[in-house]
């Protein structure tokens, strides 16, 4: 009869229970806050890093505008080697020499030379071949063409553009002054320094009627263009926040990775839309390069303006080759931090081989392979903060400097994981039946 009551008594126990469960699940759920999709959070990280992204090259712009577009001394570093071009020079040459003999009336001088000079006049114009004028053309460019090569023009040239940086500024951002001239957004270089040393050659190689040539001004044009003057107010901005900017786009970066819920994802997504901002900037000054070059006029040769163009936007490409790299590293290294498939398969070969060779060459770690086992994450870590640190300090690195500097981490990483041993045994997996 007391296992009859307790068999009907049992089901009323596991209703109750059930109830009991039921009843704690609603709770639980009436507790549990509703959120929505997309999570408020996730929003404003993505929003940030597209600020970021959409900042980068803003930034890359500033960093070049305040360094190098602003500074004299580095201005004058990136003209200096245009000097021994050879398209600059050979431009150079053909405008000095139609300066020259723009003002050089050949029969005139002639009857003004006085007879004590006709001697060595006779000389010089005896080396002459073809009619008067045109042996005249070619002696006088042959002439400036010995001059432009020579070291006496780098400085030339050196001292010019130290001059002309001014107006360079001053084309770039409405503010500054200086003897180089600024006409209809172009920015020129007076030769007329140039021309006097030519006259003086000319004499001394015998043309002693070059001495009465007037005083010539003639320009050379540095960078010419219809969108400078409307660049002016957005250049100077640019300039102004050139430490700045780069700060806020990479607080922004940052704030956006911190900000998201699945963090090593978000940080992947900020340093290759910062590479991708970094690679639209490489490619947009690679198009207006050409635009820039189509639109220059006839008077103005276009391999001179090319080398010119690509002097001056040398540091820039430097600046995009460095964004570009190391957003492109951080996002791999933050990808294989991960514990996704692929990622967790490249760390296992990555140990497995770096094992295999310890294993294969006989060593065992010992009393530092059980240190180095034990204090490895602090390792790996100092050997990052040791490579950031390295990149910062850097002056003016480049992206093949990053790269250089990302794979001398690499051995150290693998350095350490090489010295890794805990000195356990080390068993072969038994193969499958």
């Amino acid at each position: 009869m007391a296992s009859a009551d307790h068999d009907e008594s049992q089901p009323h126990s596991v209703n109750d229970e059930l109830d009991s469960l039921r009843a704690r699940v609603t709770q639980l759920e009436a507790r549990t806050p509703v959120r929505s999709r997309p999570h408020i959070r996730s929003v404003f990280a993505v929003l940030l890093i597209l600020v970021a992204a959409v900042l980068t090259p803003l930034s890359a712009v500033a960093v070049w505008a305040k360094n190098d577009v602003g500074d004299t001394d580095r201005y004058v570093a990136m003209m200096k080697p245009l000097a021994s071009d050879p398209d600059v020079q050979a431009a150079l040459a053909n405008r000095v020499t139609d300066a020259v003999m723009t003002h050089l009336d050949v029969h005139a001088l002639l009857a003004e030379v006085a007879p004590a000079d006709r001697p060595a006049l006779d000389r010089a114009l005896g080396r002459l071949s073809g009619p008067l004028t045109t042996g005249l053309t070619n002696f006088v460019h042959g002439t400036v063409e010995k001059f432009v090569a020579s070291d006496a023009f780098e400085k030339l040239w050196v001292a010019l553009n130290r001059g002309a940086h001014a107006a360079a500024v001053k084309a770039l951002t409405g503010s500054g002054g200086g003897a180089v001239k600024l006409t209809n957004d172009t920015v020129v270089i007076d030769l007329a320094p140039v021309i006097d040393r030519v006259k003086q050659l000319l004499v001394d190689h015998g043309l002693t009627i070059a001495a009465k040539i007037p005083e010539i001004h003639t320009d050379f044009t540095v960078l010419t263009s219809d969108a400078i003057g409307k660049a002016k107010k957005g250049f100077r901005l640019l300039q102004l926040a050139g430490f700045w900017l780069p700060v806020v786009t990479l607080v922004l970066a940052a704030g956006g990775v911190l900000l998201a819920v699945r963090r090593r994802r978000a940080l992947v997504t900020a340093a290759l839309a910062i590479a991708v901002g970094g690679a639209v900037l490489g490619l947009a000054v690679w198009v207006f390069r050409a635009f820039y070059l189509d639109s220059l006029p006839d008077s103005v040769s276009q391999p001179a303006a090319g080398s010119v163009f690509d002097a001056l936007v040398v540091q820039l490409r430097a600046v995009v080759g460095l964004v570009v790299t190391l957003g492109t590293v951080v996002a791999l290294a933050a990808w294989l931090s991960g514990e996704g498939r692929a990622a967790t398969r490249v760390k296992s070969m990555w140990n497995g081989g770096i094992g295999a060779v310890r294993d294969a060459a006989g060593i065992t770690g010992g009393p530092v392979g059980v240190w180095v086992h034990r204090a490895k994450q602090w390792l790996n870590w100092t050997v990052v903060v040791v490579a950031a640190a390295v990149l910062i300090v850097w002056d003016r690195p480049t992206g093949l400097v990053t790269v250089w500097i990302a794979l001398a981490a690499l051995f150290a990483l693998a350095v350490v994981e090489f010295l890794d041993d805990d000195s356990t045994p080390h068993m072969l997996p038994e193969p499958h039946a």
